[in-house]
């Protein structure tokens, strides 16, 4: 079993990934992917960017069979303290600091979630939605259902770090 992420450059453009950020075997990082400190990219994950950016902040994670995909005019910007669940999408869209995008969860082009936000599992949140910050959003296409309580906020905080100490695990794994 190979122990490295496949990071490439495509079309002149080149990843910059951090000393401190994680890249799971398996994971594909290619294009102009900037990974900051403590960004971690799970097994499966897909971050393609020939045509515009994607930025993912310090202490965010993209887990398991995520894709991050950019159109034209349509960067991909995932703040700080961010969790991308499992098998979500996030194409061309920005997803601010402190959110937890749920499993199997898709975010389109020029979409934009408010810091402090969570999208539902599943849900499907249409082209050009701005989600107020401190919002739950669910549903297929996705509505703001109510603002998050200060609990259910400092829960997707835990979860970021959580997965910040995963890595730290997986890279330790990995590197014997």
């Amino acid at each position: 079993m190979t122990h490295e992420a496949l990071i490439a450059g495509v079309a002149g453009k080149e990843p910059k990934v951090d000393r401190q950020a994680y890249t799971a075997p398996r994971s594909v990082v290619v294009g102009e992917v900037t990974l900051h400190p403590g960004a971690s990219v799970w097994y499966g994950a897909v971050l393609r960017a020939e045509a515009e950016p994607i930025v993912v902040g310090a202490n965010s994670n993209v887990q398991d069979n995520c894709t991050l995909h950019t159109d034209p005019g349509f960067p991909v910007s995932i703040g700080e303290g961010v969790s991308i669940g499992h098998n979500a999408v996030v194409h061309g869209a920005t997803v601010e600091d402190g959110c937890l995008v749920g499993m199997g969860a898709t975010v389109l082009n020029g979409a934009v979630i408010g810091a402090g936000s969570l999208v539902a599992a599943q849900a499907l949140v249409p082209q050009g939605m701005r989600v107020p910050p401190g919002s739950l959003v669910a549903g297929v296409p996705a509505k703001v259902r109510r603002e998050l309580t200060a609990e259910e906020r400092e829960g997707l905080a835990l979860n970021a770090a959580h997965y910040v100490e995963l890595a730290g695990t997986h890279r330790e794994a990995h590197e014997r």
